[in-house]
């Protein structure tokens, strides 16, 4: 490795570590983290301070002497726009090194693919120079060519990038629980963990296993759509295809349907809201179709422990209001004996209902941060904010 070799990877490093870190360290620790020679960071901070990359800011507090600076984002620096489009609401994010986000734009929608027309339209009005790429997490599986299923709202193989209409700028298409566990490998609880399970819990639940804090994608991209694997017992046909899918019994629809109130096409957002805080208050109805969904989430979360072993288990989304006794108990009688007395923990999200939109921002900076990603920016970095 040349000299400039080495350079371009330690201004690599430096970038990610302060990204990592959601631009919290000063020089001095990032110098003794990387394990490079004072004179070096301060140089390689200077070079990313004139290529707009980072910024210095003096620490809130330091010791006598020269004050602590903290290399952060640039004013005029690197942008992701980051978009979590649910089954019924999109929300769009303007995102920067260190993983500070700024919601730009929200809306409902219809519940049709025309919602991606839409979107489109409002994420064209937020390009420009400074944003490297566009992350969006979609509710449903996304398969490497980019063609979109959500089976609850009769979406079928839809073409996502086509609908966006961004021109040539770049897209990262993911599926909102595989995105959801990125994010909380990168920000969360299973930061550090070998080998992570996260579900998200949204109208139905689906989820990702992190190995080394990457999600595993399968052969097709559409790997952890543990919603619809048959994890209860049940036999009822589900929108998928499939029979028994623990959906059926998880998330939203379920709470709806449980109550016989209309569920499906992205509907009920709020009704469930409202049975969760009528259940909080000791509604009956209201709390056993709570029990219902908290204890088919346990039962299903064990058998995943039992077939894929890991470290710990996170929640997001509807999932956080399901952690309780009831989910742990149902759990634990799901697993197999010789896991009964180190059972890995199930948390609840660091980042409550942001992970979706979270995972999407670290998948544009994901490839942002590469040796071509930062050399194309130095040669064509805006001249004036955005």
């Amino acid at each position: 490795m040349d000299v400039g070799d080495l350079r371009a990877l330690n201004r690599l490093r430096l970038l990610r570590e302060v990204h990592d870190g959601g631009a919290s360290r000063t020089r001095s620790q990032l110098t003794r983290d990387l394990e490079l020679a004072r004179g070096t960071t301060s140089v390689l901070v200077a070079g990313l301070v004139e290529d707009e990359l980072l910024q210095e800011k003096p620490a809130g507090e330091h010791a006598r002497g020269r004050p602590t600076q903290i290399p952060g984002p640039h004013p005029r620096g690197p942008l992701a726009l980051a978009a979590d489009l649910r089954e019924d609401s999109w929300t769009i994010a303007a995102c920067e090194l260190g993983g500070g986000s700024t919601v730009l734009a929200a809306s409902g929608h219809d519940g049709t693919p025309a919602a991606l027309n839409d979107l489109g339209a409002a994420l064209r009005a937020h390009l420009g120079p400074r944003v490297v790429g566009v992350g969006l997490s979609a509710s449903g599986p996304v398969r490497e060519d980019g063609l979109l299923d959500i089976s609850h709202l009769g979406w079928r193989e839809v073409p996502v990038a086509e609908a966006l209409d961004l021109g040539g700028v770049p897209l990262r298409i993911g599926n909102d629980a595989r995105l959801a566990g990125l994010a909380e490998a990168r920000r969360g609880h299973l930061r550090g963990v070998s080998v992570g399970l996260h579900l998200h819990v949204d109208f139905d639940p689906g989820g990702t296993l992190l190995i080394g804090g990457t999600p595993l994608t399968g052969a097709g991209g559409t790997a952890g759509e543990f919603g619809h694997m048959p994890l209860t017992g049940g036999d009822d046909p589900c929108p998928c295809g499939a029979r028994g899918c623990l959906s059926l019994a998880v998330g939203r629809n379920a709470l709806l349907r449980h109550l016989g109130l209309p569920a499906g096409r992205g509907r009920g957002r709020h009704e469930a809201e409202r049975i969760i805080e009528a259940a909080a208050g000791g509604e009956p109805e209201a709390v056993k179709a709570v029990e219902s969904n908290a204890g088919a989430l346990g039962k299903g979360i064990g058998a995943l422990i039992n077939a894929l072993d890991p470290a710990a288990v996170t929640l997001s989304g509807l999932g956080v209001a399901l952690t309780g006794d009831t989910l742990q108990r149902a759990c634990h009688g799901a697993l197999m004996a010789m896991r009964r007395d180190r059972p890995p923990p199930i948390l609840p999200s660091a980042l409550g209902d942001r992970g979706p939109l979270v995972g999407a921002m670290e998948s544009v900076f994901d490839a942002f941060l590469t040796r071509e990603g930062v050399e194309f920016w130095r040669a064509t970095r805006p001249k004036n904010e955005m």
